[in-house]
């Protein structure tokens, strides 16, 4: 008779859920950034409140404020894939919008050779307050694949909480091609973990007066999304507001 140990049952319960996410879509996406100093973001952005369309989830100033929470290993295994340009890698984070702490996701994003995804999947700030207190356990009895990864690495890689980034993104959309184009400014970091629910805590500034310019869109970009992000002697980046955070610690 074969006895079915705890031990088995997790294991199990994990091999389910990588199967499970191995049948979802793994759509990938360009995602083009580059720093922009502010007389670069006063050109850009004049340009594109002309053309395009705010997100819809912005508020009446076409901006809101991102605050994350980042996961890293003991010995910073996404930061240091980061900076050595690992094609294919992946970080996990925390994501609530301005200071409405009732809609919060938790966010793997990954990148494999240069183009990027990322699974998401809606989380409680009761969840959040048990993930930060280290009282785990709920996730595996999820049936989200995401959850149970999130287990898994916390539990194998030891995946912990490790850095708070917070900027103010104004966002537009442009939906040929699947357009998302963003300016990110004022960076700042914050290493109170514990209390990343709480939208009135203090972080740093670190963004030295650069703001990055993002765009993201799928099998193409329209010519006229392409003229309106272009600046003189501005080249992509591998620009990571993670890392940069990382710098302060």
């Amino acid at each position: 008779m074969t006895l079915t140990t705890p031990t088995m049952t997790v294991t199990q319960t994990m091999m389910t859920a990588i199967t499970a996410k191995s049948k979802q879509s793994l759509k990938l996406r360009h995602e083009l950034k580059h720093n922009i100093n502010k007389q670069d973001d006063l050109i850009l952005i004049s340009r594109l409140r002309k053309l395009f369309d705010h997100d819809p989830n912005a508020g009446s100033h076409g901006s809101y404020r991102v605050s994350s929470l980042y996961f890293d290993t003991p010995y910073d295994k996404a930061l240091r894939q980061k900076i050595d340009g690992v094609n294919q890698r992946e970080k996990f984070r925390l994501r609530y919008y301005g200071e409405n702490t009732s809609f919060i996701r938790l966010e793997k994003k990954f990148k494999i050779n240069g183009m990027c995804g990322k699974h998401s999947v809606r989380v409680t700030a009761d969840q959040v307050k048990q993930i930060l207190n280290g009282d785990i356990d709920f996730l595996l009895n999820s049936e989200h694949p995401l959850l149970i990864e999130l287990y898994s690495k916390m539990k194998g890689q030891l995946l912990e909480p490790k850095t708070v980034v917070t900027y103010d993104r104004e966002a537009f959309i442009y939906k040929p091609g699947n357009v998302r184009v963003t300016i990110d400014r004022n960076l700042r970091s914050g290493l109170d973990s514990i209390n990343f629910l709480n939208p009135k805590l203090f972080h740093a500034p670190v963004h030295d007066g650069v703001a990055v310019l993002e765009v993201k869109y799928d099998e193409f970009l329209p010519e006229v999304v392409f003229m309106a992000v272009q600046l003189p002697n501005r080249q992509a980046t591998s620009y990571s507001k993670y890392a940069v955070c990382r710098k302060y610690d």
